[in-house]
């Protein structure tokens, strides 16, 4: 059953076919065990712990001699369709299910991007989603939160505390469309509404947002009106270069001649790691009416 299963969601998600295929593969070792079943089924359970599924899954792809990246991609699409059940119970649209699922195909190219390997190397950002906290609504993603500061923006007073919706960019492979982002808001208004009073704020911490970026990104760009449709409260660097992947779709290894350089933003990045200046991030703020 979980090999049916995986192998129709994985089919509705548009994985690549060689990657069904390894994944499948892989599934078979994993599923001699009954280990890996008990894993899965635990996800119905009252005390499911997430920390846990993927500590006893990394031990379990050691023990079978598989990546644990790949490993962690199976327990994911396996604990979909149980997943797909608590949506049905809660009335949310099948099409927003398989859109916010669609992530974990993102995830995959990510991976075989930036590690070789078929799977996902960030599997603890799934944790939202089998939580039912980050659901995809046209071009973003959003989950329900609460802000960490206090901040003023656009004359409303937003204190530490305050409900907001946090914004994710998922990485379609796609541009970051200037108006399917603003239907994104607008769906999300309308999803989340019972939540919120006269205004939602949005909130999205991102490199997309690291103030630097404005100075390069070309005025009318679908990244400049991204990035202008926050007010930015504040902002960080990193201490080196290892979040390079989120642009460059791959690791840095210390000499930027070998970072692709297709884009300007890309080119601009090169040359401001060969000068030796920092990368960072930002925090954006949005007053949106509902």
């Amino acid at each position: 059953m979980f090999k049916e299963n995986a192998k129709e969601l994985m089919q509705k998600l548009d994985f690549p076919t060689n990657a069904q295929q390894e994944l499948l593969s892989a599934l078979d070792i994993l599923l001699n065990s009954t280990d890996f079943s008990d894993i899965v089924n635990h996800y119905n359970s009252i005390n499911f712990d997430f920390s846990k599924a993927l500590e006893d899954t990394k031990n379990l792809a050691l023990l079978h001699n598989l990546c644990e990246y790949t490993a962690y991609m199976l327990l994911f699409i396996c604990m979909a369709p149980e997943l797909h059940k608590k949506y049905v119970q809660k009335g949310i649209d099948d099409n927003i299910f398989y859109d916010t699922m669609r992530d974990l195909n993102y995830k995959l190219e990510e991976c075989r991007l930036v590690h070789g390997k078929c799977g996902t190397f960030v599997a603890r950002w799934y944790k939202g989603f089998f939580e039912m906290k980050i659901f995809a609504l046209g071009r973003l993603q959003f989950e329900l939160n609460n802000t960490w500061f206090d901040c003023t923006v656009d004359g409303v007073y937003i204190p530490k505390g305050t409900k907001v919706l946090s914004v994710h960019i998922p990485r379609t492979g796609t541009k970051l469309e200037h108006s399917l982002v603003l239907d994104s808001y607008k769906q999300a208004a309308e999803f989340f509404k019972d939540g919120f009073n006269e205004n939602i704020i949005f909130i999205c911490n991102s490199w997309l947002l690291y103030p630097w970026n404005r100075e390069v990104l070309k005025d009318g760009s679908n990244l400049a009106k991204f990035y202008d449709d926050f007010t930015i409260v504040s902002s960080g660097e990193y201490q080196n270069y290892s979040e390079a992947w989120r642009l460059f779709d791959c690791l840095y290894d210390g000499n930027p001649d070998n970072l692709p350089a297709d884009t300007s933003l890309r080119r601009a990045y090169i040359d401001r790691i060969k000068s030796g200046k920092p990368i960072g991030h930002g925090t954006g703020v949005i007053v949106f009416d509902i």
